[in-house]
């Protein structure tokens, strides 16, 4: 079943799957190697894209069920970087995410669902600015491995889509062309390494 019986397949041979004991258990992202990115678009012609420095996350992954797996998350939201200080400022104004009233952007696991293959899907919910709604994030399996400090890894893909209206991000401007210049739907990416708990 995907993740918890991957495969790697040649011509000439086929390889066993991990073993779903060793895969079971308990992860912590390693924010060295994550990303966790957002891409807006703006003034209608262009994407701009930034993301988080500081976070931490942890996973439970079952083997015998991938249903019971879980994800957690928590963004220091000052830690927001679109490559831009004037902008990354404006950002954390009480134009947009009022940093100094709601430091964090949390995201708690309700569901994991097998789609088939590599991919699955995880819904849970998203608080931001004091507001909490449900999203479901779209994952890609990328492996598991042992790094050269003896830590085991494994590794996912991430992609969702939200409007950020529904968590009360509404400051904008018009544009004279028509249109206004940030866009009400945001995507949000994630790369995600995950080191096994001792």
């Amino acid at each position: 079943m995907g993740i918890f019986s991957r495969k790697n397949t040649t011509p000439e041979t086929t390889a066993a799957g991990p073993d779903l004991a060793a895969l079971t258990g308990d992860y912590t992202i390693d924010p060295a190697h994550t990303t966790i990115g957002f891409t807006a678009r703006h003034a209608m012609v262009t994407n701009v894209k930034g993301g988080f420095h500081d976070f931490t996350g942890t996973l439970h992954l079952d083997g015998s069920d991938p249903a019971r797996s879980t994800a957690t998350l928590d963004v220091r939201m000052e830690s927001i970087d679109t490559g831009n200080a004037d902008r990354d400022g404006h950002l954390k104004s009480s134009d947009f995410f009022k940093t100094d009233e709601f430091p964090a952007m949390t995201f708690r696991s309700t569901r994991a669902e097998a789609l088939g293959g590599d991919d699955y899907r995880i819904t849970g919910d998203l608080s931001l600015l004091g507001v909490t709604k449900p999203i479901s994030i779209d994952l890609e399996f990328n492996g598991i491995a042992k790094d050269p400090f003896g830590n085991e890894r494994v590794g996912f893909e991430g992609r969702t889509e939200i409007l950020r209206s529904e968590w009360g991000l509404t400051w904008n401007a018009a544009l004279e062309t028509g249109g206004v210049l940030v866009s009400d739907k945001i995507k949000l990416n994630f790369d995600i390494s995950a080191i096994k708990n001792a």
